[in-house]
């Protein structure tokens, strides 16, 4: 139901060659090289102040580098999963609502779900938990609960390249453990994952690692 493109996990959905980034005069990327594939989880390390973010940014189109290239395989679908962070209580977003924004991609936000892609939005509800859920408003949501609607959204999404910021920073075990799930299902169905992360223990699987120290690489795993 979920099922990015068909490709092989040789396929570089994102290359990242000698990727520069300065803020203010100081250097957050320095140099980087980064590779993701169809059909893998990049759990991207490092303390704080390492680049993390900053290399999520840039993979996402949302900073630009002062020197370097970022290269996305053309037509790639990306999906961007943010840090959970607090909303109003009254905000007008229920659940359903956050999902089937997923499928504005496909359909436009002025059409009708069809029938598949309510089965699918009902399917990643689901899958992270939140059936019961689906008619709360976003806003009245623990943070656990929002980053798994986010999440939701991606696996509606069907995107290529999924992007995460910290997906389980302060949550609780159980929200820990339903989205490294999902984090998985997204890498099993043919999705390119980067996710960025104090912990790489937070996650079940693990393809590759990178870990940056200082906007530097400090080193590479290829876990499998």
């Amino acid at each position: 139901m979920f099922s990015s493109s068909l490709l092989l996990p040789t396929t570089h959905m994102l290359s990242m060659r000698g990727v520069a980034v300065d803020h203010e005069g100081h250097p957050a990327l320095r140099g980087i090289d980064v590779d993701a594939h169809a059909g893998r989880l990049l759990v991207v390390s490092g303390p704080n102040g390492s680049g993390k973010s900053t290399l999520l940014g840039a993979a996402a189109g949302l900073v630009v580098p002062q020197r370097g290239s970022v290269e996305v395989r053309p037509g790639t679908r990306i999906a961007l999963v943010p840090q959970s962070t607090p909303l109003p209580p009254r905000l007008p977003l229920t659940v359903h609502d956050l999902v089937a924004m997923g499928t504005w991609g496909r359909l436009g936000s002025w059409r009708p779900a069809r029938k598949a892609d309510r089965a699918a939005m009902a399917d990643a509800i689901e899958t992270v938990g939140l059936t019961h859920l689906t008619r709360r408003r976003i806003g009245a949501l623990s943070g656990g609960q929002r980053q798994r609607a986010l999440l939701a959204q991606a696996l509606v999404q069907r995107a290529d390249l999924v992007l995460l910021d910290e997906p389980m920073a302060a949550l609780d075990a159980h929200s820990r453990a339903i989205i490294a799930d999902a984090v998985d299902l997204l890498a099993s169905t043919g999705a390119a994952v980067v996710a960025v992360t104090h912990d790489p223990g937070e996650f079940r699987r693990i393809d590759d690692r990178l870990e940056l120290e200082d906007g530097l690489v400090a080193a590479t795993v290829r876990a499998r």
